[in-house]
Parts: C-alpha cells; sequence; structure tokens
C-alpha cells in the first residue's frame, strides 16, 4: 500500500463500486425494477412523459425547481435515499440521509425519521445511482410516505443519474465531513 493513502483510496472505491452493484443487481433479481425507458441522450427534459415512469409528472420536480426552491426561506426538506458512499461523496447543500431505501436497515431508518416529521411538509426525495427509471430507492421511500400520510412529497428527476444531471450541470453540491 502506498503512504499517500491513494491505495486505500483504490480499496474504498473498488467497494463502494461493488456495493452499488449488488444493490442493483438485487433489486433487479427481486423484480423491483422497471424497465428503463429510452430517453434522447441530448434531452433537457426534466420531467419525462408518464409512459417513462411510474412515478406520476405532478411527483416530481426538475433540478432547475429545486435549485430555485433551496434559495427560499422555505426550502424543503431535501432526503437523499442513496447508498452511503454516494451521499458522503457529494450531496445536495442540507440533504439528510437516512439510508438507502431498497434496503431493510435503511427503510426501517428512513420510517423512524418520518415518524418524526410533519405530515405537510414540503419534501423532495432523491437517489441518483443510476437512471431514474431503474432507481430501486426512490419508489419505497415515496410508497412509504405516501402511506404514513404525506401529503406535499415528490421526487427529484435525474434522468441519467446525480453525477450527470446535478453535478455536471453545476447545481450545488457539499460533502459529508
Amino acid at each position: 500500500m502506498k503512504s499517500d493513502g491513494s491505495g486505500r483510496f483504490a480499496a474504498v472505491l473498488t467497494s463502494a463500486v461493488l456495493a452499488a452493484l449488488l444493490t442493483l443487481l438485487s433489486a433487479h433479481v427481486l423484480g423491483g425494477m422497471a424497465r428503463p425507458a429510452t430517453l434522447p441522450a441530448t434531452s433537457q427534459q426534466a420531467t419525462p412523459p408518464a409512459s417513462a415512469q411510474e412515478i406520476p409528472a405532478s411527483q416530481t420536480i426538475g433540478p432547475d425547481q429545486l435549485a430555485n426552491e433551496l434559495a427560499r426561506k422555505d426550502k424543503p426538506i431535501v432526503v437523499c435515499v442513496a447508498p452511503r458512499f454516494l451521499y458522503d461523496g457529494a450531496h445536495i447543500p442540507g440533504a439528510l440521509f437516512h439510508g438507502a431505501t431498497s434496503t431493510d436497515k435503511g427503510l426501517a431508518d428512513f420510517k423512524q425519521w418520518a415518524a418524526s416529521t410533519a405530515k405537510d411538509r414540503n419534501i423532495v426525495l432523491y437517489c441518483g445511482c443510476c437512471p431514474i427509471t431503474r432507481c430501486p430507492n426512490v419508489r419505497p421511500a415515496l410508497a412509504t410516505l405516501h402511506e404514513l400520510g404525506f401529503t406535499n412529497v415528490k421526487v427529484l428527476w435525474l434522468p441519467q443519474d446525480f453525477h450527470t444531471d446535478w453535478i455536471q450541470k453545476g447545481y450545488p453540491t457539499e460533502k459529508s465531513q
């Protein structure tokens, strides 16, 4: 191992990539993933047509709109439901983390947080691990909040992933400490 820590970084990165692949594979094997919709690579569309998703367009928010809402005094609660390594690498400023909701542990932590949150709060969920049409995390989180009676919940529509649709477009991010 190199003394500059690059060997440790490579090991952590390799572990993180393997964890993400296992999460996606297990969700696919268990049938929890929709077939991917084909969106043009040059698409700037924030909200896709209803046929491309099972999340109603009325329950989605685009990156531009969320960035504007984050600048307001009454900004929404943003909750990252991605795997921990993605949240730690970069996330929306002020976003809460309560576990990847495709896992039992993550979903239990998410439910515990939701139990102490007002049902009428403006909440935005996001993951960004993969194209939203295949994401194993946003649907369980959205369904859970609906089951618990939350009335003002949206999903950040990231057609490709968090890196492509948020970071590369210059929206604000922060890293975990």
